[in-house]
Parts: structure tokens; C-alpha cells; sequence
């Protein structure tokens, strides 16, 4: 017995060291980075077999993969440079599984790779293609505003598709890559290029004499170092808008609009500081085209702003930020429009369409116009959508009503007024006669005046001044409504206007300012 008992006792020590070895260095497996998929699975023998792999991202959010041989691949595209967590279970052969653990996890955290440019700022040789350097090799690319290309295997130098020669010596344009053919495009990086020349060179995102969103960001970028070409120097734009300009990178100025942006339907022109190459000529002079709204946004304004015989309901809340409403003034947003008064003169009802620029909406933009103290000439542009953006904004209504003059040729002839929902007046009115007839058809009034001198020609050749005329307002060439002395009316008598009675000329004047819609009915 004093033999043997010591002889089991270091036979069990020897035992339970073996099993505490085997617990510890038993071959688990590991996961990697793939140069192809997503992880790589290293088994070693005796190893086991993967159980399951899972792949959460940052947030949590399970990742669909799929386990191809020893490589984890993704069932949809991924994002690059996005931290995920790989989890794979291990199942241990049964045969030593009660000793060292019939399964094992491992956890490996990751980053899908990014493919990043060696530099934003290109200087090809004169005739050579512009190419893109990454620090990795890519599979795709997408360049501008162009759809992916795939690329062949290991390139990490591609070429953009340009030649720099010409007026392409400087360009610029936006690139976009994926370094696996399962991960989604990278976002878009502006590169820029310039073949050397003695002059400093720029060149401009977007490209100058192009379109220029309202809302956008007004990138520059030169040839040489901002801080060496400008100084503290900066460029000026006319008209002026509000915002500020930033150096966004060694060579780069940006500017990027405060409040409306840049005024729609406008010309922004830029007066550089010194005279520099852009588009293949020395200047210091350049500019853009800024869209205009849209029709429709344009009559949703002027609708909830009282300057339609309509209402706009909008379907969702408005935009309640300078930057939106910009926004929705390109892209207009949805809603109903319905007539804010139900005795609407059929005429004009007719006259009204939706989306489609028309007589009303016409009308509508010289009066506005002719509120604000502006040219009124109908043209909703940069300086109208300015201040119907701010009115909006600020809950400015027009507080003058609607109206409408019809006026029909059939004797007796007669001028009816028709103002927020009612016929205010009907008088007998004098048109045109078979020589100097006054031409059917809807006019705004685009001048209004209490008194004038009203001078033509006869239909006899011989000429007419006649001062002191009252209460003109002109809408068709020479004709206009007015007061005309005469022993009858309703009957065709003038050389293409309007006549009324004093007394009904003076009621009718306050009644039509710039902008009122005249309709002339045979």
C-alpha cells in the first residue's frame, strides 16, 4: 500500500496535468480579416467544426453573412469603413469535447476596408490621362455623375476618363470607390487637376457658367496654396449674398449661403481677387445660372398670401427654415387648391391652371410687385421670390382683397367689378369702334394713374392730345379703363378703350391696381 499510493497519487497528478494542458492549449480556431470577403475562419486540425457566425454592427444590428468555405461573406452590400463584431461558435469533436469544452466562441471586431485617395489635388503631365491614386487597390469606381464601373483585379491607379490636354489641362470632378466587390460605393471626394503653367490656375464646383442649386456650397479650388495666391484676401460675389467663405483645405475656398441662398432664377457672378486661368482664359470674372422656383411653388405662395382668388392647402406642415423652403421652392411640395370665393366669375375660373403659367398667375406677380416696390413686370425673379419667401415666413398677408374687371362688347355694353366674392359695380362702359376696336381677351393692369394726357392717332390720320383725362388704368398697349365725357354709353365709341361715366370711373380706380386682371368679352 505505501507503494502503490504514491504511485496513483502522481499517476492522477500527471493525468490532471495532461487534461489541464490539453484544456489550454487545445487548438480553438481563429477569425481574421479576408483579403476577399468579409473574415476569414481559421480551423487548425482537431480544431472542430463552425457552428454559426454571426455579425452585429456598431448599433447591434444583426448583419446577414453566409460562410463559404473558411471565408465570411455578406448577403448584401456594406458600407466601407464600418466597425463590425464577428462571432463564430465552434463545435469541438465529441471524442475530446468533455475534456476541453464541447464548444468555444470567438469574437473578432473588424472594419469593412476604405479605400482612400493619396491626394484630392492631381498634376498630370500635358497630354496625359488624369488618374486617381488609392492607397489600396479598388474594384469599382464611379466618377462625376456617372454609374460604378467595375475594375479589373489589383489596381489601385485609375484613370477618370480625362486626358489633360486642351481646356481639360484643369478640371475637376468627384470620385467614388469600393475596395470589394460586395461593399457599396465610398461618398463622393471632389479631386481637382492642373497641368503646370505659369499662371495660377482655378477651377470651380459647380462648373462656371453652369447651374448653381440655390442652396448650394460654391467650392473653388487653385493651383497654388490659398494663403500664398489670396492671402486674407477673398472673393466677391454680385449680387451680394449672405454668407461666409472658408479655406475647407490647403487649396480650397468654400462658400455656402446663409438664409435663401442664392437668389432664384438669378446670375451670381464672382469677382476673384487677382486674375487667374479658369475655362482655358485669363479672368477675374465668373458666374453661374441659379435656377428659378417652379411654377406651381410660385402660385402656392402666392395663393396663401392672398394674391390668387384661390386657397393652397398644403398636405403635410410646411417648411418652417429658410433652407427648406428654398428646397420646396425647387421641389415643390404637395397639397389642394380650391377657390376661396363660390360665385368665382366662370372666366376667370377658366383662366386658372395648376402647375402651368397662365394669365392669373401672371397678374398675380405684378401685383406683388407693385406692393413691394418693385419692376412690375410679371417675371417672378430673384428679388420676387426673395420677398414672397420672406413674407411667408413672416405671415405678411395682402390686405387689399381680390378683383376683377369684365367687361362685355354686346349692346348695350356694359363694365362689371367683382371683388372678394360679389359684383361691386356695373356701369354702361364705351369700347373701341370698328376701326380702333378694343382687342378681346384677359390683360393685367400694368399701369394705374388718377390722372394723364392720353395722345394717339385717329383713324383719319389726324392726331388727338387730350390732358386731364381721370382715373387711368391701362391694360392692353394704349387701352385702359377710364373717365370719358359723353352724351351716351354702352354703345362702341372710343379708339380701343374703356370709357366710363365719371362718377363709375372714380369708384372703379381703387378697385384695379397694377396687376388686376381686365377680361374683354365679344
Amino acid at each position: 500500500m505505501r507503494v502503490w499510493l504514491p504511485a496513483l497519487l502522481a499517476a492522477a497528478l500527471v493525468v490532471g496535468g495532461a487534461a489541464v494542458a490539453a484544456l489550454l492549449a487545445w487548438p480553438a480556431g481563429a477569425v481574421g480579416a479576408s483579403t476577399t470577403g468579409l473574415a476569414t475562419v481559421d480551423l487548425p486540425a482537431f480544431a472542430g467544426r463552425v457552428r454559426g457566425v454571426s455579425v452585429v454592427d456598431a448599433h447591434g444590428r444583426q448583419v446577414p453573412v453566409v460562410l463559404r468555405g473558411d471565408t465570411v461573406w455578406p448577403r448584401r452590400q456594406l458600407s466601407p469603413g464600418v466597425r463590425l463584431t464577428v462571432t463564430t461558435r465552434i463545435r469541438r469533436p465529441a471524442w475530446i469535447g468533455w475534456l476541453v469544452g464541447r464548444e468555444v466562441v470567438r469574437r473578432t471586431t473588424l472594419v469593412t476596408p476604405l479605400a482612400r485617395l493619396r491626394s484630392t489635388l492631381l498634376r498630370p503631365r500635358p497630354g496625359a490621362a488624369v488618374r486617381a491614386e488609392y492607397d489600396m487597390p479598388v474594384s469599382r469606381i464611379a466618377v462625376g455623375h456617372g454609374r460604378g464601373r467595375r475594375l479589373a483585379p489589383g489596381r489601385a491607379s485609375v484613370p477618370l476618363g480625362v486626358v489633360a490636354r486642351g481646356r481639360a489641362r484643369a478640371g475637376t470632378t468627384t470620385v467614388a470607390a469600393a475596395a470589394r466587390p460586395w461593399e457599396a460605393l465610398s461618398k463622393p471626394v471632389r479631386v481637382s487637376w492642373f497641368v503646370a503653367g505659369r499662371r495660377p490656375q482655378a477651377v470651380a464646383a459647380p462648373a462656371v457658367g453652369g447651374p448653381l442649386a440655390p442652396d448650394g456650397t460654391l467650392t473653388l479650388t487653385f493651383s497654388e496654396p490659398v494663403s500664398a495666391l489670396l492671402g486674407a484676401r477673398r472673393p466677391r460675389l454680385e449680387p451680394a449674398v449672405r454668407g461666409r467663405w472658408r479655406v475647407t483645405g490647403r487649396y480650397t475656398l468654400s462658400f455656402r449661403p446663409a438664409g435663401f441662398g442664392f437668389g432664384l432664377g438669378g446670375t451670381v457672378r464672382l469677382r476673384l481677387p487677382r486674375p487667374v486661368v479658369v475655362g482655358g482664359r485669363v479672368t477675374r470674372l465668373v458666374s453661374w445660372r441659379v435656377p428659378t422656383g417652379s411654377t406651381l411653388r410660385l402660385q402656392q405662395l402666392l395663393a396663401q398670401l392672398g394674391y390668387l382668388p384661390l386657397r393652397w392647402r398644403p398636405a403635410a406642415p410646411p417648411a418652417t427654415d429658410p433652407r427648406a423652403e428654398v428646397a420646396a421652392a425647387v421641389s415643390p411640395p404637395r397639397g389642394v387648391f380650391s377657390w376661396r370665393y363660390p360665385n368665382t366669375p366662370a372666366p376667370l375660373r377658366a383662366l386658372w391652371s395648376p402647375g402651368r403659367w397662365n394669365v392669373v398667375t401672371e397678374g398675380a406677380v405684378m401685383r406683388f410687385e407693385d406692393e413691394h416696390g418693385l419692376a412690375t413686370d410679371g417675371v417672378a425673379g430673384p428679388q420676387v421670390w426673395r420677398a414672397l419667401l420672406r413674407d411667408e415666413r413672416a405671415g405678411r398677408r395682402s390686405p387689399n382683397g381680390y378683383s376683377y374687371v369684365f367687361v362685355h362688347e354686346t349692346v348695350p355694353e356694359s363694365l362689371n367689378l367683382w371683388h372678394d366674392g360679389r359684383i361691386i359695380l356695373t356701369s354702361p362702359g364705351n369700347t373701341g369702334i370698328p376701326q380702333a376696336p378694343t382687342a378681346p381677351g384677359t390683360w393685367p393692369v400694368f399701369e394705374h394713374i388718377p390722372v394723364g394726357t392720353m395722345s394717339g392717332t385717329n383713324p383719319d390720320g389726324s392726331h388727338y392730345d387730350d390732358p386731364g383725362v381721370r382715373w387711368i388704368s391701362y391694360f392692353h398697349g394704349g387701352d385702359a379703363i377710364h373717365a370719358f365725357p359723353r352724351a351716351s354709353y354702352g354703345t362702341p365709341q372710343s379708339l380701343g378703350c374703356v370709357e366710363l361715366p365719371f362718377a363709375a370711373a372714380e369708384r372703379v380706380w381703387p378697385y384695379t391696381p397694377v396687376g388686376t386682371l381686365v377680361t374683354v368679352e365679344p
